[in-house]
């Protein structure tokens, strides 16, 4: 486990771009509501030359941006599904088994469908815009 602080956005999207090149794989963005995790993308993608910060939006209505030319970034947003069925039929095996970074929000919450191993990044908010970043690799051995 890693753990990070930012004191705003900038410096969270500052942290995602650092983060960017150690990132493979399946990543989980958990936290609530508003705590970064699209904000924490927009580095990640800058970082990896996919797109620029302002051009990084979140996929709550589309389920799923994809970043670079040809791809080499999803962005994925599972918060308005509801079922492990709705989440089936993304499709997302196609690119868990891709050399693509995968970074889902809400991902959690459909934890039978989310592959090991995987990158887990959880992102708290605090009142003063601050954010606690925590970092975790789960392998195939540990539950989830």
């Amino acid at each position: 486990m890693t753990r990070f602080e930012t004191a705003n956005a900038a410096e969270t999207i500052a942290l995602g771009r650092r983060l960017a090149a150690e990132l493979r794989g399946v990543v989980l963005l958990i936290g609530n509501l508003g705590a970064g995790k699209t904000t924490l993308v927009k580095g990640i993608a800058e970082g990896l030359g996919a797109a620029r910060e302002e051009e990084v939006s979140s996929p709550t209505f589309t389920l799923i941006h994809q970043y670079g030319d040809p791809p080499a970034v999803y962005h994925i947003d599972l918060y308005r599904l509801d079922t492990e069925r709705e989440v089936e039929s993304l499709g997302l095996e196609d690119l868990f088994a891709s050399d693509r970074l995968v970074l889902i929000e809400w991902g959690e919450r459909f934890p039978g469908l989310m592959p090991l191993p995987r990158t887990e990044i959880e992102i708290t908010a605090r009142e003063d815009e601050s954010r606690i970043i925590v970092w975790r690799q789960r392998n195939h051995n540990e539950q989830a």
